[in-house]
């Protein structure tokens, strides 16, 4: 695969493949390439005019009264890089710094920033030969974009001085170093170009398009799992009959029952109340708890909410967003806010809001299938073996599972509304904390993997004890909708291999211990392994919805 760069297109799942290793090349549409030439000659032409510039002919920010002569003009925007090289701390994951890169150079390729194609061309290098500048987490608040992590790639990618660091094949080098191995050398800076290269939302887009696509996976997977738990309950498919959800037709809230009654669909241990036969739930509840019954209705707005941030990132990671911005077609120099990376911010603060929502679903779950008071029969903390007497289960898991759900909810927290900010002589005083917001996503997103991987080990287990109770064999196929069944068994492999008719995935506690199985699920989902894959014609329906978001 081979993303092409034209300055519009990009999906979130185009910015993922890149992220992940991809190949990249830029347009040769000669319509994008001639406006990409009239940009830089504007810049020229005004120089030539003896006109001003920001961040051109003057200083930056609240030093923008300051004007430099035509011997400086180069210096400037040596400096413009040079100056944000200044923070330390954790490095960004070679996955979003690939990210950043991509969404820098699609906002150059808009014709709108004034800067020579060849410099362009050097992020397609430098994507190409796996080549990732040393990034930090640290240092941007998403006002004038992120100049200090997009400083960093900028400096390496023109190699400004040795002083910038690029992790090639495994090994650390500087800048120099590293253009070589790519027959390049270093490129000085033309005017405008600085500043084109480091004003701009590309770094925290970039981390929230990855956090993007891995907070619709875990949904679809969130959503799998809860498949996996209404058949160990016993839940009645009528909770997702297309009458129920066409009276109250919120789009995420109609995918979600669409999906579910899918999944379900030939199960063996699903009630359906198909004609009105209730009669084996007489002297229990006639309707499902909340957790079931209310399902779509409380994972549609998450899905409708995880849409809209989509929608949004992808917007933010195809638009031209330095400053200022040149108009080809009319020689305009517009000075800008598009640097601004508020929806960006926003966008990520309501990701992690959402997924909390999600988490706390899930944990609503877990707690009705440990309570043998609520669970139709199962063991209490789904122990395999009751009749050793001493086996506990899965007790400690879910005590685990509750150190993370809360945390999970406690990153929902807002960012972006947290304090102005007097940087720059007062000049940035507002700001996105976009940086923050992303950065956060990830950490929650970490977290979730986690989670859903302790909660799946718990589907598999439900769905074992069900199946003997109902099939006499603890292999879930025997019970299981078809829907479900590839997700049972790849989990199950994950963990602790193939599935046995005599033994559940844990029988007695002393036999193993129940870390190497949630390790087991988590390396597969962490690597898109076979659990990914057996939910791919759900992740694929989620990623078409969140298109439409």
């Amino acid at each position: 695969m081979t993303i092409i760069i034209s300055g519009d297109g990009l999906s979130i799942t185009d910015i993922r493949a890149v992220a992940k290793g991809a190949k990249v090349a830029l347009t040769d549409d000669p319509v994008i390439i001639d406006r990409m030439h009239r940009s830089r000659a504007v810049i020229q032409d005004a120089l030539d005019k003896g006109e001003q510039v920001y961040g051109v002919t003057t200083l930056f920010g609240g030093m923008a009264d300051q004007y430099v002569s035509h011997e400086q003009l180069v210096e400037v925007q040596r400096i413009a890089m040079w100056h944000h090289k200044s923070t330390t701390g954790p490095r960004l994951p070679a996955e979003d710094v690939r990210a950043a890169m991509l969404l820098r150079a699609n906002s150059l390729m808009k014709g709108a920033s004034g800067i020579r194609l060849e410099i362009v061309e050097r992020f397609v290098a430098f994507l190409n030969a796996d080549a990732h500048p040393h990034v930090h987490q640290r240092g941007s608040i998403g006002a004038s974009g992120d100049l200090v992590p997009l400083s960093y790639i900028a400096g390496a990618v023109l190699g400004l001085a040795p002083d910038f660091k690029v992790e090639m094949g495994g090994e650390d080098l500087d800048s120099h170093t590293a253009l070589d191995r790519m027959g390049l050398k270093p490129l000085e800076p033309g005017p405008k170009e600085g500043l084109a290269l480091n004003n701009g939302t590309g770094a925290c887009t970039g981390i929230a398009a990855n956090s993007m696509a891995r907070a619709l996976d875990l949904t679809a997977l969130t959503i799998g799992i809860h498949a996996l738990y209404a058949q160990a309950m016993l839940a009645t498919d009528q909770s997702f009959a297309p009458f129920i959800h066409a009276m109250k037709p919120h789009p995420g809230q109609v995918w979600t029952a669409e999906q579910m009654a899918a999944l379900l669909t030939g199960s063996k241990v699903i009630r359906s109340e198909a004609g009105g036969e209730r009669a084996h739930r007489i002297g229990k509840l006639v309707q499902d708890r909340y957790s079931l019954r209310c399902m779509p209705q409380f994972m549609g707005p998450i899905v409708d909410g995880l849409a809209t941030a989509a929608g949004q990132i992808e917007v933010e990671a195809n638009c031209a967003n330095d400053n200022p911005l040149i108009d080809p077609d009319t020689g305009e120099v517009l000075h800008t806010g598009n640097f601004l990376a508020q929806y960006t911010g926003v966008a990520m603060d309501s990701v992690r809001f959402l997924i909390g929502l999600m988490a706390k679903h899930v944990d609503a779950q877990i707690s009705l299938l440990f309570t043998p008071e609520f669970s139709y029969g199962l063991s209490p903390s789904l122990v395999g073996n009751m009749e050793a007497g001493t086996n506990v289960g899965f007790k400690s898991l879910q005590i685990g599972g509750n150190q993370m759900m809360p945390l999970i909810s406690f990153y929902g927290q807002s960012v972006v509304d947290r304090f102005p900010t007097h940087a720059d002589q007062f000049n940035q005083n507002i700001n996105s904390q976009a940086m923050n917001a992303a950065n956060l996503a990830r950490e929650s997103l970490d977290v979730l993997e986690h989670y859903l991987s302790m909660a799946l080990l718990v589907g598999v287990q439900a769905v074992e004890l069900r199946a003997k109770l109902i099939a006499d064999s603890y292999d879930a196929r025997e019970v299981l909708s078809d829907g479900t069944a590839a997700l049972y068994v790849a989990a199950r492999e994950a963990a602790s291999g193939a599935p046995a008719k005599d033994r559940p995935i844990h029988w007695n506690d002393l036999d193993a211990f129940i870390q190497p199985k949630v390790e087991g699920i988590l390396s597969n989902v962490s690597s898109g392994g076979t659990i990914m894959e057996a939910i791919a014609p759900l992740r694929q329906s989620l990623t078409a919805f969140a298109s439409r978001g």
